[in-house]
Formats: C-alpha cells, sequence, structure tokens
C-alpha cells in the first residue's frame, strides 16, 4: 500500500478532529473498499482506565476515506491504523500523535515516502537497490533468509495440509454423591431419641435397619387408638381402622411393626425408625436423648455403590463434548488404575467465576474406592475427521491475531495472519488465511519474527 494521512487541524485539539486518509497500491492506483479501523488510545494512568477515540471513516471517493474523531482531553493520543483489503492483504500502522502537536509520525508498520525517495536520489544505485528491498519488508512483510542462516537458527518447515484431528480434551474432576442415591431421615411428627443404632458418620446400614427408636405422645396415642378400633370391630372391616393403620404408616412406622402391634396388643412407648434404603450414613444430627422436631433432617444415607464425578471444562471446549462420548477417568493416588465412564449430563449454564462448563459423569463403584470429595482427572478424546491443520508450532500468538511464516522459496519468508479454530495436542485447526500445500515455518519462527521487526523499526531511525 501507499498511503497519505492527514490531520485536520494539523495540530490537534481537545474535542472534535478530523482525519483522511489516501489508499492507493504500488502503481498508484486508488484502492476502494477497504476495510479501515483507526483510533487513538490514551494509556491507563494511576487510577484511570485507558481511553479510546475511535474514528468513524467513510469512503468519500475512490481510495479517499474520512472522518470524525474527538480526544476527551489533552495529551498523547498514540493512533492506530489497521487497513486490509481482500487479495492485498493486510497492513497495521503506528503514529505518534498528540494534542498541541503538528502533524504525526509514524513509529512502526510504515516509513515515510517522501524522505525514503529523497535519500533514493542523493545515494548510488547499490544503496538505491538495498532501500528497494527495505521498502519490500515494511510494505509487505517479506524478509530474505540464506541456507547458511536457516542452518543457524535452526529453520525448519511443515506443510498445511488436510489431517485426520483427534481432539484430547483432559479434565479436572471431583467425585460426588449420585444426587439420585441419597435418603433424608426425617419424623412427621416432635419426638424424643431413645436408642440410637446410627451412631457415627460413615456406618454402613441395611434397608430396614433400625436406626434409632423415638418417644412421641402422638404416636403412643396413635398406637392406642388403633388397638382400640381393632377390639371394637366385630368381624367386619371398619373405614375407621383403615384410617387408623394409615396414620402409623404415614408416622413411620412400617407394616410388620403395625401387624405386631396387633398380635401383641399393646403399644410400645419407643418405636424403632427403619432405615428407608441400603448405604452410608453421611450425615447425622441426632444423639441418644434429643428432642426432635417435625420435619427436621436427622440422618442422610448415601449409597455409594454408584457416583457421579464432575468436571470442569474449558468454554471452548465444551462444543466439542456430546452425550455419551467415552472417558478415561485416574486418581492422583492410583496413578496406575484407570475408570472407564460415559458422559451422560451437560450442565446448560456456564459457572461463574471460572468460566468452566460443567459435565457429569456416572461410575459404578462397588468396591468402594471412590470417595465423595476425591480429585480426578478426566479425559476425552472427540474424532474431528479431516481438516485443514498446520504444526502447533508454526502459529505465533500475538494477542488476538494469529500469524505464521509461509515459505515462498528462494529464501523468502512472508508473515501471514490466519484464523484458527480447534487445537489438538500437535495441529490447529486454519480456518481461513491459508491453502493447502503451502509450506509454513514450525522452528526458528520466533527468531524470524524478530528480525522482521526490527529491520522494520532500523528503516524507520
Amino acid at each position: 500500500y501507499q498511503i497519505g494521512i492527514r490531520l485536520n487541524p494539523e495540530t490537534p485539539t481537545v474535542g472534535k478532529n478530523r482525519l483522511s486518509l489516501n489508499l492507493n497500491d504500488q502503481q498508484g492506483n486508488p484502492v476502494s473498499g477497504a476495510d479501515i479501523q483507526a483510533y487513538g488510545e490514551m494509556a491507563a494512568m494511576g487510577t484511570m482506565q485507558a481511553m479510546r477515540a475511535p474514528a468513524e471513516l467513510e469512503e468519500t471517493a475512490p481510495g479517499m476515506y474520512e472522518g470524525p474523531f474527538e480526544l476527551q482531553m489533552s495529551g498523547t493520543w498514540p493512533l492506530t491504523v489497521n487497513i486490509s483489503k481482500q487479495g492485498m492483504g493486510e497492513v497495521r500502522l503506528n503514529f505518534d500523535m498528540a494534542t498541541g502537536r503538528s502533524g504525526l509520525q509514524i513509529t512502526s508498520g510504515g516509513t515515510a515516502i517522501n524522505s525514503m525517495q529523497d535519500k533514493a536520489r542523493s545515494t548510488m544505485p547499490d544503496r538505491a537497490a538495498a532501500q528497494q528491498d527495505a521498502n519490500e519488508i515494511i510494505t509487505t512483510g517479506t524478509i530474505t533468509v540464506d541456507n547458511h542462516r536457516r542452518q543457524l537458527i535452526g529453520l525448519k518447515t511443515g506443510e498445511a495440509k488436510s489431517r485426520h484431528l483427534v481432539s484430547d480434551i483432559r479434565a479436572v474432576g471431583q467425585v460426588m454423591y449420585d444426587e439420585t442415591r441419597l435418603t433424608d431421615v426425617s419424623l412427621r411428627f416432635d419426638a424424643w431419641v431413645g436408642d440410637l443404632k446410627a451412631d457415627f458418620v460413615g456406618k454402613e446400614v441395611r434397608r430396614g435397619d433400625m436406626l434409632f427408636s423415638v418417644y412421641s405422645p402422638e404416636l403412643l396415642a396413635a398406637q392406642l387408638e388403633y388397638l382400640e378400633l381393632l377390639k371394637r370391630r366385630r368381624g367386619r372391616t371398619d373405614s375407621f381402622i383403615k384410617a387408623a393403620r394409615k396414620r402409623l404408616l404415614l408416622w413411620d412406622m412400617t407394616s410388620g411393626q403395625i401387624k405386631q402391634l396387633a398380635e401383641r396388643g399393646e403399644p410400645l412407648d419407643y418405636v424403632p425408625i427403619m432405615a428407608p434404603r441400603s448405604g452410608t450414613v453421611v450425615e447425622k444430627k441426632v444423639v441418644t436423648g434429643t428432642a426432635l422436631k417435625a420435619g427436621i433432617t436427622l440422618i442422610r444415607i448415601a449409597d455409594l455403590s454408584r457416583v457421579w464425578i464432575e468436571a470442569d471444562v474449558y468454554e471452548s471446549e465444551l462444543n466439542l463434548i456430546k452425550l455419551g462420548m467415552d472417558a478415561v477417568i485416574t486418581l492422583p493416588y492410583t496413578p496406575n488404575q484407570t475408570y472407564r465412564a460415559t458422559v451422560d449430563y451437560i450442565y446448560p449454564y456456564l459457572m461463574g467465576s471460572t468460566r468452566t462448563g460443567r459435565i457429569r459423569l456416572t461410575i459404578d463403584n462397588k468396591d468402594g474406592t471412590l470417595k465423595p470429595n476425591m480429585y480426578a482427572e478426566v479425559r476425552l478424546k472427540t474424532d474431528l475427521g479431516e481438516r485443514l491443520s498446520v504444526p502447533e508450532e508454526a502459529v505465533l500468538f500475538a494477542g488476538d491475531s494469529r500469524v505464521v511464516f509461509v515459505d515462498l522459496g528462494e529464501g523468502k519468508l512472508k508473515p501471514k495472519k490466519i484464523k484458527t479454530g480447534v487445537r489438538t495436542r500437535d495441529y490447529i485447526e486454519v480456518l481461513e488465511g491459508l491453502n493447502p500445500g503451502e509450506k509454513v515455518v514450525t522452528s526458528g519462527n520466533f527468531l524470524i519474527a524478530a528480525e522482521s521487526r526490527l529491520k522494520s523499526v532500523m528503516e524507520q531511525w
């Protein structure tokens, strides 16, 4: 590109200003339809955050772009101009701009063409040729590295081509209770605890085992009422007896206990409360003699023969995870032992503090090896199919930009911005910017990038 840029007023002021940009190709022809973004930005100072002053540029004539921008306060406002045009590439220019100081001075991305032309007129032909080569570096980013220097810096290349990609996703998980196998024990009446059998957390109980016994005046009265109605029965079914029996069932007496009550003919002062399911006592809020209020959770029983593993996955990898996907689980305590499970649920929200998604896996635990709150490592693999990709080490990350150096042959290397997709252990998918068969630098690219920038800066000096 050949670029002419001008401020109006020439000395920027606080308030409204105007930026004009004339864009031509290397032959001097106007370039229309370019995407141009320009903004001044004042750096953060102390508690004051950085401020940005964008210029709203519109094409007013072929190759002529103009628009206003407003500076909020006096000071230094470095100006950044990004220019892109399909088929002509992209360029990023940085200028030194400040209120009260006339004009612009370019700091990176290009050089002042007029001063270069003046130097070329007053130098020998070989110096002019060197100047022309430097101009190519500044405008296109292309540099030349001979074979000897390639060997010195260990430069290697790889190919952009279609590869069969498999994404290996690793997530940190935690063993949790299977919430569908938790049972809380509570009473529907006020009572006092008598004999406590489930007397510590961690105790194993079986369905029908006695957890504790309770005394309740209401339960005692209900037993007496049931026995009295049985005595008055005269060879027929009485609806009052059914209602009294139903009340005892609802008050946690089992059918067997009610049958024994009828056979015994006397009520129990302390009625045993039985375990509703087999499992492990994981929570206990009762001791012998405790006075209980109706509705309070007294004991929680968990069936640990099956547990959940909940794992946090990066937001960018969530779209790769599907229900039913196989997973391999390892524990840091037993690294040589692996467990296999499948993804059976993907939570429909993100964790606000970590910006990660959560997935759930269900795993059998009949031997009790997996204990709630243990940490686990979860590995999942997803088949991505054939996709255009380059070796991972070929891509340079520069903020939001992704750059590779393309080997043009004859020792020439050119930087290219690309748009990337999924990332596997060895390769990165290329969505835009490269064609199959192009060679990219995979080793030594950091040195190449440094040399390209150094040449650009040296030329501006």
